[in-house]
């Protein structure tokens, strides 16, 4: 049942980092028992405006106000006090503890002498994770875990609270079709229970499919608000970026010889010797679901994970367990966290384009050329639309999908033979996403061999050649793009039949 009036409203509110205004006098109201939705290309403020409401930001002009009285919250706790609870896309988990310890942090049951009641803990968790489908070790820690399983920690934990006004900022961006099923089913009990949501997704089938209520950002404005027969995908992508976006078209691609060749390959996440080819030219996608051993096989073939077993590059063996020598050798890594594994995030956008290749910029007694960074980030920020377009400022000041341009344009700067991507496009934006897959298409008309892991579907349909799917650690079929389906991947993702 929805309220008489907006449980928290932001009233005009503008946002300034140095010259850069990231939000520009937005008004938005939400009220319990609807899903709003907040969308807009990468820098358009959609994360800005969000951290504003839930007192990470404070605004430069205009107020929030929360049941109608304005309120100056001076950080996360104190919104989270007034009922406000916000999963940023960086997910924030204590990664030394615990399954159970994040998901009861700072509300642990007490037994008696004030001691923590250990098996009420486990109790709870327990229930915490059938309300995400989530079947795990309590006792393993956080560190240990895929993305996937990370985001629907955090987001478990989040239901269990008392939040009036939940901020969802890009929760399936790593899910599986099934596992964002089962996350969408929740957001819609929520809102029927008469929970406000705010949702923050590039994944506009998912706004099609829950959304009360869409904002439209574009360049810290707003540009439209959105209702019922209105919210449609393709109306929603020309507010967005200004235009008709046109999908990408294919480029003719010949593929030809074997660029990377795995052979009975094993880690401690694959059990089963893994055989794979990938060609010059050639672009190979990896699916499953969350804990299929996508990631690990990526970081298996790069070095950041033991493996046994052979792996090649242009017919010469790459040595286990040694990323340096992988990048000698021509491959090149895009992870899956980027806050943690892709970027030095206090770092300015120069420092991070010119770290992979840092080695190739030694002058005389190995000091570096003070101007190669600079160069290379320009020409990365040129060629991936980095925004705003400025190689100064730090990695942090700029937005989840801009952030992935940087990880992604410092790797391609190395001009690699074979091409690891994880999740090449989460958090990006649907014109960058098009700019991106491009890119990609380019690089194997160059001759480049790409493996990439995407829980996105359409991704993985619209950009490969080949689709090598996992299921617990073991590929269970090699499909051709152009003649399988989403329903036959999902098959072999769950260890079925794909026929």
């Amino acid at each position: 049942m929805k309220s008489s009036g907006p449980l928290i409203e932001a009233c005009s509110v503008t946002k300034r980092f140095g010259g850069v205004c990231a939000v520009d006098a937005v008004s938005l109201s939400i009220r319990s028992g609807e899903i709003t939705a907040i969308i807009g290309e990468n820098g358009a403020g959609k994360s800005t405006l969000v951290k504003l409401l839930c007192g990470v930001h404070r605004a430069d002009e205009g107020e929030v106000r929360i049941d109608g009285q304005a309120v100056a919250m001076n950080g996360p706790a104190d919104a989270l006090a007034l009922g406000i609870a916000h999963i940023p896309q960086e997910l924030e988990l204590c990664d030394a503890m615990s399954v159970s310890q994040n998901l009861l942090l700072g509300s642990e049951p007490i037994g008696r002498f004030g001691l923590i009641d250990e098996d009420q803990c486990l109790r709870q968790a327990r229930n915490s994770l059938e309300k995400v489908s989530l079947d795990i070790p309590l006792d393993v820690p956080v560190r240990d875990l895929g993305h996937g399983q990370r985001q629907l920690i955090a987001i478990a934990r989040a239901l269990d609270g008392d939040a009036r006004v939940l901020f969802l900022d890009e929760p399936t961006a790593t899910l599986s079709p099934a596992e964002t099923s089962i996350l969408l089913e929740q957001i819609v009990a929520m809102k029927t229970a008469g929970a406000a949501i705010v949702l923050i997704t590039h994944r506009l089938a998912e706004v099609e499919q829950v959304a009360d209520r869409v904002m439209v950002l574009r360049d810290g404005h707003p540009v439209a608000s959105l209702t019922g027969d209105e919210i449609e995908r393709s109306e929603m992508v020309r507010l967005m970026v200004g235009r008709d976006l046109k999908p990408s078209e294919e480029q003719e691609t010949t593929t030809g010889e074997v660029r990377l060749l795995i052979k009975d390959l094993t880690s401690s996440a694959h059990p089963d010797p893994i055989q794979l080819e990938v060609r010059a030219g050639e672009r190979v996608a990896l699916a499953g679901l969350v804990g299929a051993g996508r990631s690990e096989l990526l970081e298996a073939l790069f070095g950041l994970r033991n493996r046994t077993g052979v792996v090649e590059v242009d017919g010469i063996t790459v040595p286990p367990f040694d990323a340096a020598r992988s990048v000698e050798m021509g491959l090149a890594l895009v992870p899956e966290e980027r806050a943690s594994q892709g970027l030095a995030l206090q770092m300015t956008v120069e420092q991070n384009a010119v770290l992979p290749g840092i080695h190739r910029h030694g002058r005389t007694l190995g000091w570096l050329d003070r101007r190669a960074g600079e160069q290379v980030a320009k020409q990365l920020v040129e060629s991936l639309d980095v925004r705003p377009a400025a190689t100064d400022l730090a990695v942090s000041d700029l937005s989840g999908g801009n952030q992935q341009k940087v990880v992604i344009g410092k790797w391609l700067a190395l001009h690699p033979g074979v091409l690891l991507l994880d999740e090449p496009t989460r958090g990006v934006d649907v014109g960058a996403r098009e700019e991106l897959h491009q890119r990609l298409m380019q690089l194997s008309k160059d001759g480049v061999a790409i493996l990439f892991s995407s829980s996105e579907m359409e991704e993985v349909l619209a950009l490969s050649h080949r689709v090598v799917v996992l299921h617990e650690g073991r590929i269970t079929g090699t499909l051709t793009t152009s003649t399988t389906s989403e329903q036959q991947i999902m098959a072999l993702a769950t260890g079925g039949d794909p026929r």
